[in-house]
């Protein structure tokens, strides 16, 4: 048991390091990138497509929901499904956020492919800067990681939150960019605790 609880310390002190080094090495500037791609695709009728396989895929589901709450209208895109149709979601123009730790996921690559040749701007969000994905890509954020912080180094824990991390800098850019009110907000939220506090907020 003591051994147990030693190993768990590790981790979180692994976790920790891995998720310092992952936030300084953020870029702010290709954020940037990011966010003017999306704010000038939906000046033209675009929308905005996240996607990822396995434990990503739940990233993605998250981030399409935070971003079209905050005034960025997402919907997740299933990567598996994309070769076997639901590519014809995705517009020319539309920009697809596609999630891989390793960056060289088979069936992401086949369906970034295909979102390519349709005329999709794709931004890859990975570990690896010179992965396949990052390649296929218009844009890349760098989710960097070197451990996943325990003893297997296998079970996505450190990666899945570095990617987070990054899509949420990525959120809080648009939110400022389109000056995002505390009113408009309440529109789009008003259920639950956050409602509560938002209808409080205007008494």
């Amino acid at each position: 048991m003591e051994n147990t609880k030693e190993k768990t310390r590790d981790y979180l002190n692994n976790l920790s390091e891995e998720l310092r080094k992952s936030i300084s090495s953020l870029s702010i500037e290709e954020v940037e990138k990011v966010a003017n791609s999306i704010i000038e695709s939906e000046k033209n009728g675009g929308r905005v497509h996240v996607t990822g396989v396995g434990k990503p895929s739940y990233v993605a589901r998250y981030i399409a929901s935070l971003f079209s709450s905050i005034g960025t209208p997402s919907y997740f895109l299933d990567a598996t499904e994309t070769i076997h149709g639901s590519a014809g979601q995705v517009a020319r123009g539309d920009v697809v956020i596609a999630i891989s730790n390793s960056g060289k996921t088979t069936e992401l690559l086949k369906s970034v492919n295909v979102l390519n040749k349709n005329g999709a701007i794709v931004v890859a969000v990975t570990s690896n800067s010179e992965s396949e994905l990052s390649r296929l890509s218009k844009y890349t954020l760098v989710a960097k990681v070197d451990k996943e912080g325990d003893d297997l180094g296998l079970p996505p824990r450190a990666s899945y939150l570095s990617e987070i991390i990054v899509l949420q800098l990525l959120s809080v850019y648009l939110q400022y960019c389109k000056e995002l009110s505390l009113g408009t907000y309440s529109q789009w939220h008003p259920g639950g605790n956050i409602g509560n506090i938002l209808e409080n907020e205007a008494k």
